[in-house]
């Protein structure tokens, strides 16, 4: 159990790189022993750290979440694991999604049929968003992360086509009023509204509206599709005015 193997040796016996190893060791996941003169040194015991790293990158966990669960034992990997058990099972709806919206494609396009280009355009929409739906955790905590897995069992198509049309008729609402006064009664009911819409994503808690705010700011950032799909909702005076009415409304409380 006390053998010991260098860098190569032991990368060999892991079936990793040595590359792979010098990066673990960087970011603080597997710390190998040094000699005197600052070679890499590694037990026997460290090849099951290693494998660990390795099945849970399989998973898909990122390697500095992997750290923080080696940080914080049995109870910050099993929170890890639940949360990333989560994001699975929300791949595993989309893709169901995906399946159903394809299938009716595949009616829609046998002979004799005409396509219809709704139903292209939602399996397009269902794919993209398979493709994108981790591209936002950057802007929110860990914990404004878990709490958001726990309210996607709200999502659906349906939902969120819904959501899509309360929120284009808002826009357009907005737009209608924007010489109106800010504390005016017009401009608080659509202030009502639009905080209505973003409690339905935040479910009002602080930590995941820092992060919704956070995206915001950094809309240049936004993968393209997304801003494309974004492009209706993108009138900055609409965004002014909608925080004006927002300020006016805490001024009066």
């Amino acid at each position: 159990m006390n053998q010991l193997y260098h860098v190569r040796e032991f990368a060999q016996l892991a079936g990793v790189t040595v590359r792979a190893l010098h990066h673990y060791d960087r970011l603080g996941l597997l710390k190998p022993s040094r000699t005197q003169a600052g070679y890499r040194l590694y037990y026997l015991r460290d090849l099951e750290r290693l494998e660990q790293i390795v099945a849970l990158k399989f998973l898909g966990i990122p390697l500095k979440q992997i750290r923080m669960m080696f940080h914080r034992g049995t109870n910050g990997m099993s929170e890890s694991l639940r949360m990333q058990r989560r994001v699975l099972e929300e791949k595993r709806q989309l893709l169901d999604s995906a399946i159903r919206a394809i299938e009716e494609a595949e009616k829609a396009t046998a002979p004799g049929n005409r396509p219809d280009s709704a139903i292209l355009k939602k399996i397009i929409e269902v794919i993209e968003m398979q493709d994108n739906m981790d591209w936002s955790k950057k802007y929110y905590s860990e914990e404004a992360q878990a709490r958001i897995e726990e309210r996607k069992n709200l999502w659906s198509p349906e939902n969120q086509e819904r959501w899509t049309k309360e929120w284009t008729d808002l826009f357009r609402d907005v737009e209608a009023v924007l010489g109106e006064d800010p504390a005016s009664a017009k401009a608080q009911a659509l202030a009502a509204r639009w905080k209505k819409l973003v409690e339905g994503f935040t479910g009002g808690d602080p930590q995941i509206t820092a992060g919704l705010g956070k995206m915001y700011q950094d809309r240049p950032n936004w993968p393209a599709n997304m801003q494309q799909r974004m492009q209706p909702f993108s009138n900055k005076k609409v965004w002014e005015f909608i925080q004006k009415a927002l300020a006016a409304g805490k001024a009066t409380n």
